[in-house]
């Protein structure tokens, strides 16, 4: 296997003076899928902050292609190639789409723009007539579709995910699950957080089960399906997705 893209060890972060994770371990591959699931304040999302600097590292390793980037300020991460979408706030309602697709392109612009929104155009066909229409005025589904996309404008090779199908319907859940496969088809690697962990496991090379700031579980998403302690616990129980 490949040396991975995103490498965290033994990582303990937290906000303030006060951890929140733990020792934890995690590992994206080139091109792979990993979904960080777990009860609500086991620390999912501090995690998934902690490698766009948005909080305090008190001990361990991140790397990214081999190299450290602790202490390395978000708005340089982007060049690096890490770019994020998170939960809430996540568009510019009173901007169009295309506007909100531009602002992708400010901290890192790719080779080629205009190859590049053709791309994420044809990932979101929704996107390609509401081009000039304000953000605020699209679907759920289609505002994560902006979000998603104005982060991929800046050609990055890792797409953090927090939380992405968050109060979506049904058919726009599955449909940005969907695309977060063709995304990784492109070639890049995603990390996510996800509150609809089966769906989630089910398009997962690798899933980690944080309990109370800690690794509880880790394997592949097909595997984490099939554990019995892991689906009782943690999926609503249930035979095997």
């Amino acid at each position: 296997m490949p040396d991975p893209i995103l490498n965290i060890q033994n990582l303990t972060a937290g906000y303030g003076a006060t951890p929140i994770i733990h020792c934890v371990d995690l590992c994206v591959h080139l091109k792979g899928i990993v979904v960080i699931v777990g009860p609500n304040g086991a620390g999912k999302s501090t995690l998934l902050k902690s490698v766009f600097a948005l909080n305090k590292y008190f001990s361990g390793s991140v790397e990214f292609m081999g190299h450290s980037i602790v202490g390395v300020k978000t708005a340089n991460l982007v060049p690096m190639g890490i770019s994020a979408v998170p939960q809430t706030s996540n568009v510019f309602a009173n901007l169009t789409v295309r506007e909100n697709l531009q602002v992708g392109t400010y901290a890192a612009p790719p080779k080629n723009a205009a190859a590049t929104l053709d791309m994420i155009l044809t990932l979101f066909p929704d996107l390609r007539e509401k081009l000039n229409q304000p953000a605020g005025q699209l679907s759920g589904g289609q505002r994560q579709m902006v979000a998603i996309g104005r982060a991929m404008m800046s050609d990055p090779k890792l797409l953090l995910l927090d939380e992405p199908t968050a109060g979506l319907s049904p058919a726009y859940l599955e449909r940005i699950f969907d695309l977060i496969q063709q995304i990784r088809e492109a070639g890049i690697s995603v990390l996510l957080v996800e509150q609809n962990a089966k769906q989630a496991l089910r398009i997962a090379d690798m899933g980690y089960v944080l309990v109370n700031g800690k690794n509880g579980y880790t394997d592949t998403g097909k595997n984490l399906l099939a554990n019995d302690e892991v689906r009782h616990a943690f999926l609503g129980g249930g035979l095997p997705a």
